[in-house]
């Protein structure tokens, strides 16, 4: 984005889901006390108190970084992440990709979650072999770029004309912990590869007494 002269720029997000006119953009950009709606990769002219015009352009960054209470990692950032408090001090962070590939950290305030790995597992497979699927699992552990070692469960399940990979990993003390859930085809591994990838590479994390 292109500075213009000292002005202070600020971006607010409008919310996506509110009624108006057809028109609506998804986000406002504010330039001392001037204001215009704009889309990312968009450009507008904005005259300046004092009667300048200027043209400002809103762009989008390839990746930005999503930061939880004990966590941060990066994402591609046409990729949302959703929260949800699913009670007993547990809140849930979702990223999933339009392939259905599926990133997920759930964070505990009041547990060590890592034991859950395996029961995370069942849940999170259970219809596809109650309907026939092959499980077949393994021990694995991932070690961060700080050098944090979170071990856990790599998983496939294979159905005669699909198969999805599983990766359970955690992290905690005794009475807080985080746990990090990816799920992808391997029909998409490739084409999600970079996903997984950018999210192991840069996945930080910062528990209460580090």
């Amino acid at each position: 984005m292109r500075m213009v002269s000292a002005a202070a720029l600020t971006l607010i997000a409008l919310c996506a889901g509110s009624a108006g006119a057809e028109d609506l953009k998804a986000f406002r950009l504010t330039i001392d006390g001037v204001t215009v709606d704009i889309d990312p990769g968009e450009s507008a002219d904005v005259t300046l108190p004092g009667g300048k015009k200027s043209k400002v352009t809103l762009e989008r960054n390839d990746f930005a970084t999503f930061s939880g209470g004990s966590f941060s990692f990066v994402h591609p950032s046409n990729i949302s992440v959703t929260k949800t408090n699913l009670g007993e001090d547990i809140t849930q962070y979702l990223m999933a990709s339009a392939l259905g590939t599926i990133v997920v950290v759930q964070e505990y305030g009041k547990m060590n979650p890592v034991s859950l790995n395996q029961l995370m597992l069942q849940e999170m497979t259970k219809e596809s072999v109650q309907a026939g699927a092959a499980l077949t699992q393994e021990p694995t552990t991932r070690k961060l770029a700080d050098g944090r070692e979170l071990t856990g469960i790599r998983a496939q399940v294979k159905t005669r004309t699909d198969t999805a990979n599983f990766e359970i990993v955690g992290f905690g003390r005794a009475d807080q912990g985080l746990l990090f859930i990816t799920r992808v085809a391997s029909e998409d591994a490739a084409t999600e590869k970079p996903l997984i990838d950018k999210f192991w590479q840069s996945l930080k994390v910062k528990l209460q007494g580090d």
